[in-house]
């Protein structure tokens, strides 16, 4: 473990905008941010991970509503 706190949206989004990461891209980067966090492998910065979720949280938002309409469109062919 380093003594540098990572930021969450930083380590995610690069120099890119939020509008320019795919939504895949932020939810296995997340995964492995969140995984490494809770195991004490590397510090964030507790402040900014509370505050950029939102990253995370949209990026399950959009995934729930494309599997929404893939299962709607499923279920439509019976």
């Amino acid at each position: 473990m380093t003594d540098r706190e990572l930021n969450f949206a930083r380590e995610i989004l690069g120099e890119r905008s939020w509008r320019d990461v795919p939504d895949a891209e932020v939810l296995a980067r997340s995964e492995e941010l969140l995984n490494g966090w809770m195991a004490n492998e590397h510090r964030m910065e507790r402040p900014k991970l509370y505050d950029h979720y939102a990253l995370l949280l949209l990026a399950l938002l959009r995934r729930n509503r494309e599997l929404e309409a893939r299962l709607a469109a499923l279920e439509a062919r019976e």
